[in-house]
Order: structure tokens, then sequence, then C-alpha cells
């Protein structure tokens, strides 16, 4: 009776599992990976896994499916000793605890790219060799996207890709034209990429919203764009070099940090006019520089207060005059890194039309502010940068505002932000559909 029993308890498991490798086949075919991998014991859990879009858990769920093939066979090689024994069942109960929970990790993954809910984890979880085939087979269960064959999962761009996405860049043309390849810092013996394949035109008389999570790579790129960190790029304004033409080109470009440096013991006049000595050319006549300070005072509503201290100017007051501090040398290409940040909405709006003017004289102003949302209609343009499964920043998205909603499929750019932005901040951890996505769109 106890042999007719194994026998039946064998069968039923070669059975389940030949379903069960028979319908990841079929799921693997559609989400673009070779089925045959399905037939081979741990791998199949790393390219389940690719499918989830869950990397790094179909790795660790791969070894330990590894270590999980022959438990039996571990304790048979063991010593004939009770102790011993006893520890290995324990890690190996242990070993069974962790596989479960990231098994339920990477189904999850696997509901969200299929569009179903997350409790039908649970389901696969006690019945795989069901839901297998049904999801491997059936029309109804379609990925939202196929996964891309290179290391990590990364979409990284083949050479084609960016040879075709380097001459869609307009080169001859006035604007600002990036070919940023990537951008890396070495610390200790360790390489990291911080930004990489950042291709765009950006056109005259557009203000442009730089949109991105922390540690998406904002500062960096913008860093990158004028001049002052260098990157492996081609960055050209107004069809100059702005990497080996910088001395030449520095008066053209602005920038207004989140924090200003001014001394709260001088007066506003006494510090535009030491920005003015130290942004423009030696050889301006004192006349043309008085001059310009007076026109500049006057432009950014700073007349009434030009002897008052810096120390006792107002949040929105003291944002104008850093801004007309880079602006006093008339740059084309004008970046701040959150100009409204500690001002309420009436300043802060205020201060954005004021940077929708400039734009208007066919200037470029690229913004990044974490209040997007209540000055989007002043905006022309949206690069949206997210880090990938690397922690390296990418792009996203750079478009027209409505074609950003479209493409998201979101109407608030902070909405926007929590799809991309990584789990363990609050967001969805989508960025890698989305960079994915934009990749594609832009070699097709």
């Amino acid at each position: 009776m106890n042999v007719l029993v194994d026998l039946l308890t064998e069968s039923y498991r070669a059975g389940t599992t030949i379903v069960f490798t028979i319908g990841l086949w079929g799921l693997f075919e559609k989400c673009g990976v070779e089925g045959w991998w399905a037939m081979i014991p741990g791998a199949r859990k790393y390219w389940l896994g690719r499918c989830a879009d869950e990397n790094t858990d179909g790795k660790i769920l791969a070894i330990l499916d590894a270590i999980m093939l022959f438990p039996s066979a571990i304790i048979s090689f063991l010593p004939d000793d009770t102790l011993l024994k006893g520890n290995v069942l324990i890690l190996l109960l242990t070993l069974n605890i962790i596989y479960l929970v990231y098994s339920f990790r990477v189904y999850a993954g696997l509901c969200r790219m299929f569009r179903q809910k997350k409790r039908i984890a649970l389901l696969w979880l006690v019945a795989d060799f069901l839901l297998a085939p049904l999801w491997g087979f059936s029309a109804k269960y379609q990925p939202r996207r196929k996964v891309r064959r290179n290391a990590g999962g990364d979409p990284v761009l083949t050479d084609a890709d960016r040879a075709a996405l380097a001459e869609s860049v307009d080169d001859n043309t006035n604007g600002l034209a990036v070919h940023l390849r990537k951008r890396t810092v070495r610390n200790l013996l360790e390489k990291r990429c911080l930004l990489r394949e950042i291709y765009m035109t950006v056109k005259p008389g557009h203000m442009v919203l730089l949109l991105g999570g922390s540690g998406a790579g904002k500062t960096t790129f913008v860093n990158a764009v004028i001049g002052y960190e260098k990157a492996d790029a081609k960055i050209l304004l107004n069809g100059m070099n702005v990497y080996e033409d910088y001395d030449e080109m520095q008066y053209d470009i602005g920038y207004v940090p989140q924090q200003d440096l001014m001394r709260g013991n001088d007066t506003v006049f006494q510090t535009l006019t030491d920005a003015d000595n130290l942004r423009l050319p030696t050889d301006v006549p004192g006349r043309e520089v008085r001059e310009l300070v007076k026109s500049t005072l006057e432009q950014f509503g700073l007349t009434s207060i030009r002897n008052n201290l810096v120390g006792t100017l107002s949040g929105g007051q003291r944002k104008r005059l850093s801004i007309a501090m880079e602006y006093i040398s008339d740059p084309y290409l004008f970046v701040l890194d959150e100009p409204d940040s500690g001002l309420d909405g009436v300043i802060a709006r205020d201060l954005m039309e004021h940077l929708r003017r400039i734009a208007d004289e066919g200037k470029i102003v690229i913004v990044i502010t974490h209040s997007p949302d209540r000055s989007i209609d002043l905006f022309d343009d949206v690069i949206v940068l997210a880090k990938d499964s690397q922690r390296t920043g990418r792009l996203a998205f750079y478009g027209t505002v409505e074609e950003a909603r479209e493409f998201f499929g979101k109407d608030k750019m902070e909405d926007i932000l929590q799809l991309i932005n990584q789990k363990e901040e609050g967001g969805e951890g989508r960025a890698e559909e989305f960079i994915a996505g934009y990749a594609e769109r832009q070699v097709s």
C-alpha cells in the first residue's frame, strides 16, 4: 500500500512539473524569452523574474531554486550526526520560507506585468502548474512589454540606435543639442555610471520642466549641460560646442542653484553690481555696467528695494535677486534649480511667470521644481529622468506637456513622478517600463 501511495505521489509531482514547464514555455515566449529556458531548474526562475520585471528577486530565487532541488540528497551525504542533521533541517526549512517569500514577490511582479491583481500571486504559490499554462497560452493574458535582452534587464541602446538618435538631434540649428552618452564617476576602485544615453534638441523660446525623483540625475544632467562637470557628451548651444568653446560661451549660460551665496550685509544694488563684475567680460565700460544694473533692477522689480540689505529681504525678493544676479549677463541658456522652493503659491507663480517672459524673449529656460503642477501651464516641454535597475539616470521622456500626459497616462506631473519613483521611495517602481518604452519610441 505504501509503495502504491509513493508511486501515485511521484506521478502527481512529475505530472504537475511537466504541465508547469509547458505553461512556463508559453509564458516565456509571450515575454520575448526563449521557451526552452523553462526546462532548466534555477534558470527558469531567473527568467521568470525577468518577465516579472523583478530582476534582483529573480536572481535570488534562481539560486534558492537550485539549492532546494535536492534537499534529501544533501541530508544523505551528511555524516551520521543527529545534531548536524537537525541543524541542516532547520537551515533547509528557513530556506524554504525565504524561497516562498521571494516566489511571492516574483509572482506579484508577474501579476503587475500581466495587469492582474496582486492577490493572484497567492494562487501562483499553491497552483503554479495551473496558472502557468493558462497565462502562457490564453490570449487573454498578455504582458505589458517584452523582456529587454541585455545585462540586468537594463534597456541599453545598440550602436545603431545611438547613431540614429545622434542623427535625429539637429546640430546646425539654433537651440540646445544634447548628445550625452554617459556620465561616470570613480569612487575608490568602483566606477559608477550616473547618466547614460540622453539625446535631445531644445528649441529657442522654450521653457522646459526637468522632472525626476531623488537620485535620478537632474543636477548631474544640468551640470553636464552647462559644462560645470563634463560628461562623455557633445553639448551644442547654437551650433557651438560648450565643452570646447567654454571660455567664449560661459556668458551665454546662466545657472541659479537652489541655495544662494549672497552676503546679508550687502545692499541689493551692491550685490547686483558685484555679480555684474563677475558675470560680464572685463572690457565692458563702467557706465554700461551701471546702466545694465539699473535695467536689471527694473526688470525684476527690485528698484524700490535697491538700498535694502539682502538679509532683510523676503523669500520672494531674495529669489528674484538671485535670479537677477545670473541673468544680468543676458544668458541664452538659463537653468534654475528649485527657484520656487520655500515660496507660497502666489509668489511662486509670479516668479514662474517672470521666467516664462524670459523664455518668450527667445531664450531657453530649464527649471527644476518639486511643485510642477502649480505652474505647469507655463511650460512648453518636459524632460523626465528616472533611475534604471542599475541606479543610472536615464531619459524616460522628452516632449511637450500634453505628450507627457498621454505617454504616462497621467494628467499631473506629480503623478508621473509617482509612477517612476522606486517602491522604497513610495512610488510604483515602473521606471524601467517607461525608459524602455521611450527608447523604443525614439529609435522607431
